[in-house]
């Protein structure tokens, strides 16, 4: 499996142009796919940061995650694009980039350079920032209501 400590992480890839990509992966669908695959070419090494189930939980709706922290381990670790894991209890990523410090931290197309919450951490320490994946057209809520508007149809 590719979970790691986050604390071996820097010898690991002390030689590599790292690329930290974040989420929560809850329901993995296309467009975290493509965001992954995106964040992939930005460097040598892909790390996600998974945010864990407690997490999840104070930062998404009631009722979530859908998938278990350990569900979406396994189905993040699967994809080629992704070099490493590590799960983290904050509810941003700002801990992982003071230990981590990766090269690029890349983020979804539903940021701008300008309005990633650690751009200025990032920056401060001489990373960059890059937005990657296709336009925001995918999310799991949508998944999950889509799901609940074709179940209503079927119980009728």
């Amino acid at each position: 499996m590719k979970l790691r400590r986050l604390e071996d992480l820097p010898e690991l890839l002390k030689e590599k142009k790292v690329v930290l990509a974040n989420g929560c992966f809850d329901i993995l669908h296309v467009g975290h796919l493509r965001y992954l695959q995106g964040a992939r070419k930005l460097g040598d090494a892909l790390v996600v940061a998974i945010n864990s189930d407690r997490s999840v939980r104070t930062i998404k709706d009631e009722g979530r995650p859908i998938l278990t922290e350990n569900e979406r381990i396994a189905l993040v670790s699967a994809l080629g694009c992704v070099d490493y894991i590590v799960v983290f209890d904050e509810p941003d990523v700002s801990r992982v980039l003071d230990i981590l410090r990766p090269a690029v931290h890349a983020k979804g197309t539903d940021y701008t350079e300008e309005t990633v919450p650690e751009r200025d951490k990032v920056l401060a320490y001489g990373g960059s920032v890059r937005i990657t994946g296709d336009p925001k057209n995918h999310s799991t809520r949508g998944i999950i209501e889509r799901i609940l508007e074709k179940a209503q149809r079927v119980d009728r």
